[in-house]
């Protein structure tokens, strides 16, 4: 199964990254998750999920990927392999010449449990993407143009 979203940000992707990436500010805006670690490959992260009218959700996923500015994704599961497995991304694409930003935020779900999770977590899971999408692009556009160089430089040698 799969869930897509789309947002379009008014900000390049490198700004767009810096901010997806700076984990340890995710309470300050993002309604939908809290992320503990660091978005290098092979990274083992920290997640809790808040999806709305729902139990929140904690697991241990894997970066599998982190190409900056362009792609973060990691691979997490419940309990064990095979039950219900999740592949959590996020793709940036840019627009306009690199002034402007597509993000892609997806799910895909595979396990002998996924048709029963679905039904429990799926509409909730949605909306979740929906806030944190719209948290994003508000936290991203506001920054634009009046954000301090240090931290982009902070976000840089972290995520390497």
């Amino acid at each position: 199964m799969e869930l897509t979203t789309h947002v379009e940000i008014d900000a390049p992707p490198e700004r767009v990254w810096t901010v997806l990436t700076d984990f340890d500010r995710y309470h300050e805006w993002n309604p939908f998750m809290r992320v503990g670690g660091r978005a290098n490959e092979d990274a083992r992260l920290h997640v809790e999920l808040f999806p709305p009218g729902s139990r929140a959700t904690r697991f241990r996923p894997t970066v599998t990927r982190a190409e900056p500015n362009r792609e973060l994704r990691w691979l997490g599961h419940l309990w064990t392999t095979g039950l219900f497995d999740g592949e959590h991304r996020f793709v940036l694409d840019p627009l306009d010449g690199g002034t402007r930003t597509s993000l892609t935020h997806a799910e895909s779900v595979s396990g002998v449990l996924t048709p029963l999770a679905w039904r429990l977590v799926g509409d909730a899971t949605g909306r979740g993407f929906e806030a944190m999408n719209a948290a994003l692009k508000g936290r991203v556009e506001s920054m634009v143009g009046d954000v301090d160089e240090g931290v982009d430089e902070r976000r840089t040698e972290s995520t390497h």
